[in-house]
């Protein structure tokens, strides 16, 4: 087993998933980006006086890592958009033209929620959906007066106070139960 095997079992074992959709491509952008922005402030615009290294330095760290920065940015924004079902090019268009981390804003505020497959007739819903609307499937626990979203530890529901044990939920939605 490689050493990058170990390390992708242990991240999802942790639960870095999301970290995890950064391509490799950006990863490589990233690490190039800062080393070129080490050259611009070590090799190109050099100075000879010595008092002002520290300064470089600080200068060279932070434009790196900002630029480092924007390129894995960009590379979660282009995986994240497949998985939510969203269009690639423009949203990696919209990222790129705006400036100054404008573009990923609006992708982080404008971005679909992110889809799920009903177990019983595999149609994308949403994860906020209590039912399926294509087969009436019961995704979620929902109290049977309201119709509220309850979580499956409540006894009762939190709006209206309905005993949750007498609505006959499906055993795969209750937590525990008195049986």
């Amino acid at each position: 087993m490689s050493w990058w095997t170990t390390r992708q079992n242990e991240s999802h074992a942790s639960g870095d998933a999301e970290l995890m959709m950064v391509p490799r491509w950006s990863m490589a952008l990233a690490v190039l980006t800062f080393a070129a922005m080490q050259v611009v402030f070590h090799v190109i615009l050099p100075h000879h006086k010595h008092e002002l290294l520290p300064m470089r330095l600080m200068m060279g760290f932070f434009w790196g890592s900002l630029f480092a920065s924007y390129a894995l940015l960009l590379g979660y924004v282009s995986q994240d958009v497949k998985r939510r079902d969203m269009s690639a090019g423009m949203w990696m268009l919209v990222c790129v033209v705006l400036p100054c981390g404008i573009g990923a804003v609006v992708y982080f505020l404008l971005r679909q929620p992110v889809l799920s497959r009903c177990p019983n007739c595999s149609t994308q819903i949403a994860s906020s959906y209590h039912f399926c609307p294509q087969c009436q499937f019961q995704m979620a626990p929902v109290c049977g007066l309201c119709h509220r979203g309850v979580k499956i530890t409540d006894v009762f529901c939190t709006q209206c106070g309905h005993d949750l044990a007498v609505d006959g939920a499906p055993a795969r939605l209750r937590a525990y139960s008195d049986q």
